[in-house]
């Protein structure tokens, strides 16, 4: 498919104004998000916010399906959250680790995920074993056979980095998860909305995702996705009227499906306007959104690679629509600061975000400029002249 660039920028107005590469943060979204946003929350004002629930009854349960056509599930395998990292941690939290138990991770985890770890570990005795990474930077395949025991009860990876662009490779890692029948929880923030993904083929478990990066939707959103097959060994690490229901003084029943990881009271205007994101990147089509993003990213590289005193460094020999570099004699935040006085938006990687990572590559902090299809040459141009006048 080809993609009608003038058309998306229209559809996006903050284009006239800044040079967004942020998206790796909050991408810039689309009029249709934010009328439905918008719309919803008028109707609430309007008629009650409970009533506007109900009148939205049936575009409420169409995001399910939609969500589930966006990464190859089923609807019954989605539930609706607030932000990845509650989709992640509603997961991680409702297995089971005991004392020499094992969680292997990659070296590049988000920090969010690597504390939630540390905490399972020091509750129950677990270990965490992060697995090495191979000459490019991603999760070493070899280095994870190896690993790979009867000790192991989780692997949990990030599928793309914060700090990056190198992508880990998740069908490889999937199909050494389900041969040893370790569940595979794949944490896909950066990555849903910027490329293809099919859950059957990458053989994950449980996948986290947020609304506002890559999908372009509102703040406050994301969702979870569980494999029905392991669903009904999993308990919520908490659970109120809407994940169970009370059957009887001294007993209560979990929901059949995903959403039992839910909770009732939601952002009803959010799931709607998550809803009018995912059918907006289907109707682009994913892989024509992959092309594009990694197009502009590399070309973003190469002309960032033409400037003394820049270095790329980024990982992997798959990359995507992140692109991180630091300049020498410049620290991130007065690059950051700089660009940001033009309408030109980046955002700062530091240690604390994947500490594992950046300790091993000896980097205090990195520039990251994340790129999206409805990006175009001209602001690669304006951002580059922009960094090279210092």
């Amino acid at each position: 498919m080809t993609m009608d660039i003038a058309a998306l920028r229209r559809d996006t107005p903050a284009c006239a104004r800044v040079v967004h590469f942020n998206n790796a943060g909050a991408a810039l979204p689309p009029a249709v998000v934010v009328d439905t946003v918008v719309d919803h929350l008028r109707r609430e004002a309007a008629i009650g916010g409970y009533e506007a629930e109900a009148e939205a009854g049936e575009r409420l349960e169409a995001v399910y399906g939609s969500v589930a056509r966006l990464i190859g599930a089923a609807p019954d395998e989605i539930a609706l959250v607030e932000s990845a990292t509650r989709a992640w941690d509603m997961a991680f939290y409702s297995l089971r680790f005991g004392p020499g138990d094992r969680i292997l991770t990659a070296r590049a985890e988000y920090a969010s995920n690597y504390i939630a770890f540390l905490q399972m570990a020091r509750r129950t005795g677990a270990e965490i074993v992060p697995i090495p990474s191979d000459e490019s930077g991603a999760v070493s395949l070899p280095e994870l056979d190896r690993l790979l025991d009867e000790r192991v009860k989780l692997i949990a990876v990030t599928h793309i980095p914060t700090s990056g662009g190198l992508i880990n490779p998740a069908e490889e890692i999937g199909r050494r998860a389900r041969s040893a029948g370790v569940p595979f929880l794949l944490d896909a923030c950066q990555s849903v909305g910027q490329l293809p993904i099919d859950v059957e083929a990458i053989g994950c478990d449980m996948l986290s995702a947020t609304g506002r990066k890559y999908l372009r939707g509102p703040r406050g959103t994301g969702f979870l996705y569980v494999r029905r097959a392991l669903l009904e060994r999993l308990e919520p690490p908490f659970l109120d009227l809407h994940a169970a229901c009370w059957t009887a003084p001294d007993r209560y029943e979990l929901r059949p499906d995903a959403r039992r990881f839910e909770s009732w009271e939601s952002h009803v205007a959010g799931r709607l306007g998550l809803g009018a994101a995912v059918d907006y990147a289907l109707r682009l089509g994913l892989p024509a959104i992959r092309d594009r993003v990694c197009a502009l990213a590399e070309r973003l590289r190469a002309r960032l690679a033409e400037l003394p005193g820049v270095a790329v460094r980024d990982l992997g020999q798959r990359r995507c629509g992140i692109v991180t570099f630091t300049r020498e004699g410049e620290d991130a935040a007065a690059v950051k600061a700089r660009l940001g006085a033009q309408a030109i938006h980046v955002s700062v990687s530091t240690a604390s975000g994947t500490l594992l990572d950046f300790e091993a590559r000896g980097i205090p902090d990195l520039i990251r400029a994340s790129v999206h299809y409805y990006n175009d040459e001209s602001e690669i141009d304006r951002f580059v002249a922009a960094l090279a006048a210092a």
